[in-house]
């Protein structure tokens, strides 16, 4: 598999960091490989060029092609199960020699039965799905079948957000590299407000609950203001990770209900399990009228996402939302069966939640006499180390989170720094506690050397 091993968000692929490590781990079997990369793969921010290769993916290991090994603590987040599962494997070469494709006209048994796990495991009555090829994708119907609903197309989304790289999807998102260089005007009526950032928030100081209505109340304001909002569209939980202030989300799903706007949930990189719920939603004790998953539902090997709606919203049947080759792909869906039938059996779900409390817990005790670090946040197996080089105004270190980066990196562990200065940790759920005792090991001594 393809993967780029290095990746810190913010980063320029001419950083002086980026130069020193390429320097420092030039390989005799990896060079080659990278630079025939670089001659045939278009050129764009966090992807290529590449920085190493990847020869080998195996539980939480990634391996390049000189040797070396790297606990992974990144993986795009579609690593929910680790790597190269064995269940999952022998599912998907078997479902190959069973039917191998289904053009989407005609159905089949594991797509069937895909659609019927989702409406099982998601709350309430999401009922109804339409599977695509990627997260983004997913988005994009999802924003369809609020137009269709509602008869209206301004959506709400946060500044900073992640939706994905397709036109509507960046438009709706709000992070810089997937906006800035796109030429002309993206999808209309997207409108922007700031996003939930408790731990920067000036009504912090009143109490969470107090913080959490100031931010929802920003978001009643505005599906007031502009009065023909389609949908409010968002990450439950950030994964930079920002985790919400406490009543926040019921705040907007009642601010929703007023103004007849729907609420959609992007569970791309934190669904299935990350956050310690099969659904980071379920966390504040709401339910969305669509939610939309993907990354790991293909167990980390095939690419699947899927769009779930509320039955109600199957309101789009005598016009086209998404017509995709691999809509009903057979191979796809019983990779992503399988892999829920992972998480279900072997308890990764509970498992993330035990580890990740753990994790936290482990990091706020050894970490906290450290004046540069600012806070340590998460849930679930997606948790983060903020580096900051004043812990009461929180000035971003991001150039000490860099030389802490190379560290870890260099002691064999990958993951990835996100807004410039937040050490982003996100390990799989199979993880055993000695490895991710050994991963803590690494970063809380990187850190105090920094320090």
């Amino acid at each position: 598999m393809s993967q780029t091993l290095v990746h810190t968000e913010g980063e320029s692929n001419t950083s002086s960091a980026r130069k020193k490590w390429l320097e420092k781990t030039s390989g005799e079997k990896s060079n080659p490989l990278l630079k025939r990369d670089a001659a045939v793969f278009l050129h764009q921010s966090l992807s290529s060029p590449c920085v190493s290769t990847i020869a080998k993916a195996e539980g939480i290991w990634i391996e390049d092609l000189d040797g070396r090994r790297h606990m992974d603590f990144h993986g795009n987040s579609v690593h929910h199960i680790g790597w190269g599962h064995p269940k999952l494997i022998e599912a998907i070469k078997s479902q190959l020699d069973d039917l191998p494709f289904a053009p989407r006209r005609f159905t089949n048994e594991p797509a069937v039965e895909l659609a019927e796990k989702l409406a099982g495991i998601a709350p309430g009555n999401l009922g109804k799905t339409l599977f695509t090829t990627g997260g983004s994708d997913a988005n994009e119907v999802a924003l369809k079948i609020a137009r269709a609903a509602t008869g209206r197309f301004k959506t709400v989304s946060f500044w900073d957000a992640y939706h994905g790289a397709g036109f509507g999807a960046a438009s709706v998102g709000g992070e810089a590299t997937f906006r800035s260089h796109i030429a002309g005007p993206l999808l209309p009526g997207a409108e922007h407000v700031a996003p939930f950032a408790c731990y920067r928030c000036p009504y912090n100081h009143a109490g969470p609950e107090t913080c959490g209505l100031a931010c929802a109340n920003m978001v009643d304001y505005v599906l007031g203001r502009e009065g023909d909002v389609a949908a409010v569209i968002a990450e439950p939980m950030r994964a930079v990770p920002y985790v919400p202030p406490v009543g926040f989300w019921k705040a907007v799903r009642e601010a929703c209900n007023r103004h007849g706007a729907l609420l959609i949930m992007d569970e791309i990189p934190t669904g299935l399990g990350k956050t310690g719920k099969m659904f980071a939603f379920e966390h504040d004790d709401i339910i969305p009228d669509i939610v939309t998953i993907g990354k790991a539902l293909g167990g980390g090997v095939l690419p699947i996402a899927a769009c779930i709606a509320r039955t109600e919203l199957d309101v789009c049947g005598d016009f086209a939302i998404g017509h995709y080759t691999h809509e009903k792909n057979p191979v796809t869906a019983r990779a992503a069966l399988t892999t829920i039938e992972i998480i279900e059996e072997e308890g990764l779900v509970a498992r993330s939640e035990e580890l990740g409390t753990y994790a936290m817990s482990q990091l706020q005790d050894r970490l906290d006499d450290l004046a540069i670090v600012g806070d340590i946040r998460g849930r679930g197996l997606m948790f983060g180390v903020e580096i900051v080089l004043d812990r009461i105004d929180k000035t971003p270190g991001n150039d000490l989170a860099e030389k802490i980066y190379y560290a870890c990196l260099s002691a064999g562990l990958s993951f990835k720094i996100s807004q410039g200065s937040v050490l982003t940790l996100s390990p799989p759920l199979t993880i055993s506690r000695t490895d991710l005792d050994r991963a803590l090991d690494i970063v809380v001594n990187a850190i105090r050397e920094v320090a």
